[in-house]
């Protein structure tokens, strides 16, 4: 039998049983998909491999099941054919051989043709506005997860507002990108019948481990020196008293003497600090393990913590990572005195306000049966002050009056959500230890090893303190020149 024979009785069985919707659709699926994924490749070796996970979950995991779906398609129609033929007594003993002549084949094949173009087409202009849509900051915070308003609030509001969503808590690959969507089933579940917490609970268990998505930006063994913070507070009294607090933070990092500083003690060269805390909310650290400059691993506990061997055990055993200091580096909910500390100093509330500073954090911490309330309520009273204490400034100062509310309107609807149970002070920042405990949490002077080493807890174990509440601090003057 010559080659050809053998292709045609390869061929005839297969074009003739083939003719029927659910093998075209089949062949459709196929083609296309696979045409796709050719492209895809071809991109991808250019380019070195994509760029968004979401990329990465379609071309790895959507593309190649559509393909497959398409290969069953195509045996399962031929075969429900054929059975049909048989039964009704139609099934041709020889096959008729492909004849392009006849319209139903050429039909046919124009059908798959065409059917396949058009698929590409759709296919790749709906996997690119796809991909593009999902990796938005509206996805992740308006569409999907509406219950996250107050996060995507902060988030807008942050240093990272132009990060998408996903380079954090996805990061590149499409591993993560499933392992995180499969563990947020539940939550999918939970928004759908509305059995979620109130507030959303934090810090997040399923975050991916900061080296794979901080310090692809931040790279912790390259900060050195140090830093110098300039904080701004403004007192309570009629003038708004301007004072100061400079710090010369001990940033650190990895120079030619090891790691130093902040960062070089913390999290050079890899994991050199484990620690147990016995809440979710990681506040409560009873036991911390440190690998020393000798390459010794010694042991703190807090024998004062009151914590049982068995909640000790049962405790959360964590390596530490930047987000165990910076656990808010995108939504941030700040307290009322320094938001408005932070407004006053902007300039968008103006200090020459009479005790603008009291009455804005008095108007802030209120309570609101809504947020709709709040703004009103806030505007009032705030008005309602000056027109009666000081109606010289309500009248010859009213656009800095009408600005200031404003901006305490803004601080109020960037921080509070009571639909979200989301308060004053409902999320702790650990980065500092002026809010909430922050660093005392381990650096509280109760940490102890069993040679009698103590976790510092002195101040110029972080920080040096050049000025405190001072206001015309010497260093900033000799920094100024003037």
């Amino acid at each position: 039998m010559s080659l050809d024979q053998k292709l045609a009785k390869w061929f005839r069985p297969a074009v003739f049983l083939g003719s029927n919707p659910i093998t075209l659709a089949g062949a459709v699926l196929t083609t296309s998909s696979a045409l796709t994924l050719i492209v895809f490749w071809i991109f991808d070796l250019i380019g070195g491999g994509p760029a968004s996970p979401y990329v990465g979950v379609i071309f790895f995991l959507i593309l190649p099941s559509v393909f497959l779906i398409g290969l069953v398609l195509m045996p399962i129609g031929a075969f429900l054919r054929r059975r049909a033929l048989r039964r009704s007594g139609e099934l041709p003993e020889v096959f008729p051989r492909i004849d392009f002549s006849k319209p139903i084949l050429r039909r046919a094949f124009g059908w798959v043709g065409g059917l396949t173009l058009l698929n590409l087409v759709i296919l790749s202009t709906a996997t690119y506005h796809g991909v593009e849509y999902m990796d938005s900051a509206q996805f992740c915070g308006q569409t999907c997860h509406t219950v996250m308003q107050p996060e995507f609030t902060a988030y807008t509001n942050s240093p990272h507002a132009r990060v998408p969503c996903v380079e954090c808590h996805i990061g590149p690959g499409a591993g993560w990108f499933a392992r995180s969507k499969l563990s947020g089933v539940r939550q999918v579940f939970a928004v759908t019948f509305h059995t979620y917490d109130t507030p959303i609970p934090s810090p997040v268990e399923q975050l991916r481990p900061a080296r794979e998505t901080c310090e692809q930006c931040h790279w912790p063994q390259r900060f050195t020196g140090d830093k110098l913070i300039v904080r701004t507070h403004f007192a309570d009294d009629e003038k708004n008293t301007r004072t100061y607090t400079v710090l010369l933070m001990k940033i650190g990092g990895h120079t030619w003497q090891g790691g130093v500083g902040i960062h070089g003690h913390h999290l050079d060269q890899g994991s050199r600090v484990e620690y147990i805390s016995t809440d979710r909310e990681r506040q409560n650290i009873v036991d911390v393990k440190f690998v020393d400059t000798s390459g010794k691993l010694v042991e703190f506990t807090n024998p004062s913590s009151g914590a049982t061997p068995q909640q000790i055990s049962a405790g959360e055993h964590r390596t530490m990572d930047c987000v165990d200091c910076h656990n808010r580096p995108t939504h941030v909910f700040q307290l009322p005195e320094a938001a408005v500390d932070q407004s006053i100093s902007d300039g968008q509330i103006s200090a020459d306000l009479p005790f603008i500073k009291k009455q804005s954090v008095a108007a802030l911490r209120a309570d609101y049966p809504d947020r709709d309330a709040a703004t009103q309520k806030i505007a009032a009273t705030l008005d309602a002050f000056y027109q009666s204490t000081y109606p010289d400034v309500y009248r010859d100062k009213r656009a800095l009056l009408v600005a200031a509310v404003k901006e305490v309107q803004a601080i109020y609807l960037r921080n509070i959500f009571p639909q979200m149970k989301v308060t004053w002070g409902s999320y702790p920042n650990n980065l500092g230890h002026m809010d909430s405990p922050g660093c005392f949490r381990c650096h509280d002077g109760s940490h102890t090893s069993a040679d009698g080493r103590t976790i510092p807890m002195d101040c110029d174990t972080c920080h040096a303190l050049l000025a405190v509440d001072d206001p015309n601090p010497k260093v900033l003057t000799d920094l100024s020149g003037n």
